[in-house]
């Protein structure tokens, strides 16, 4: 599992790079997922470098392969988008026109497509759209086409 990094850290068994488990980015506070940068590309891995994260991991094809096929990398993955979904279900500083957040989504968007599926995507994709509906709609279009795209795995 070594060679495997990514997916050794969504099993719960490694750690992240900054020497963090699954289990202590989970039990991160609200306040926690707002201001530290470096876990959202751990917990939700692209095929591409991070421009926000410089060293952040890149996801070969290899490696989402075997997280496609572990249970327990899917099982960390959804816990992963069980904490996102509750962190935008209670706060609202991301619903507003330009927030970090909304690259946050877009990547939890991406991953969601590749490693477990258009159903879990669609799933999250309604629940921030239907958020930023009830607020008022105040995310810039620019954001949503981006989401929209990661959706649809373009």
């Amino acid at each position: 599992m070594s060679q495997h990094p990514i997916r050794a850290f969504l099993t719960g068994s490694g750690n992240d790079g900054a020497g963090r488990r699954l289990r202590e980015i989970l039990a991160f506070d609200d306040a926690h997922i707002e201001g530290v940068h470096d876990f959202i590309q751990w917990c939700f891995p692209l095929h591409e470098a991070s421009l926000a994260v410089p060293g952040a991991p890149v996801l070969s094809r290899a490696e989402a392969e075997a997280i496609r096929a572990d249970p327990a990398a899917l099982s960390g993955l959804r816990a992963a988008l069980g904490r996102m979904t509750r962190f935008y279900a209670e706060t609202d500083g991301w619903l507003r026109p330009h927030d970090h957040n909304h690259l946050r989504i877009t990547r939890i968007l991406s991953a969601l497509s590749d490693l477990l599926g258009a159903e879990a995507a669609t799933e999250f994709h309604a629940f921030v759209t239907a958020r930023n509906a009830k607020a008022g709609a105040p995310i810039n279009a620019t954001s949503l086409r981006y989401w929209e795209a990661a959706l649809r795995g373009a």
